[in-house]
């Protein structure tokens, strides 16, 4: 199994961090032989999508197609399609993910779907190119919000939910917010964490 877990905060060895290391632990207990790649997505040159629509528009066969712009995404867009299972964890930014996450979700979208969905009576909605089955999970830092008002100050879970499933076929298998950690620290999300990396290690 590979394992794709991608930290979205730019302060390294904080809370974000920590979480996902523990649940990459938690995955490896499951999984011993589980192979694992944990990318720091500060540390890669991924520039903003310029809407030229030329992915978007792509007739081309197999499960992505090449991004117009040449950075780290072209190396990112191969450990995504290796990747049996993502993990991607971030701070909670004014209730949303911040710049450095949706910039990679934005140009991960038309890459890896192809606009032949619908939902409703939408035409044109994602839906992936490849149908390689895929889990995830999410982790989610604040410091200042508790879990019991998440759903006021979460919309960072949705949208990276979305396209994860739409883009890259992956299932959510869980979530964790680790909520108010300023006041609370870090030590009771810790073991959930880890239960979570378990979980998605099937």
């Amino acid at each position: 199994m590979n394992l794709l877990a991608l930290v979205g905060s730019p302060r390294k060895g904080k809370a974000t961090d920590a979480l996902i290391d523990r649940a990459i632990a938690g995955v490896q207990a499951a999984d011993p032989a589980c192979r694992v790649k944990k990318v720091y997505l500060i540390d890669q040159r991924i520039e903003f999508c310029r809407n030229c629509l030329a992915c978007r528009d792509s007739t081309a066969a197999g499960p992505y197609v090449r991004c117009a712009i040449r950075d780290d995404m072209d190396v990112l867009s191969e450990d995504l399609l290796a990747a049996d299972c993502l993990l991607l964890g971030s701070p909670i930014h004014m209730g949303f993910a911040p710049g450095l996450v949706t910039n990679f979700l934005e140009r991960i979208c038309w890459t890896f779907a192809k606009p032949t969905g619908k939902v409703l009576t939408l035409k044109g909605c994602p839906e992936p190119r490849g149908d390689k089955p895929r889990r995830a999970a999410i982790i989610l830092t604040n410091g200042i919000v508790p879990p019991i008002y998440r759903r006021f100050c979460d919309q960072a879970t949705p949208l990276i939910k979305d396209v994860f499933l739409l883009s890259l076929n992956s299932r959510l298998i869980g979530s964790l917010y680790a909520g108010a950690i300023e006041l609370r620290g870090l030590d009771g999300y810790l073991d959930k964490a880890f239960r979570l990396g378990n979980r998605l290690a099937g």
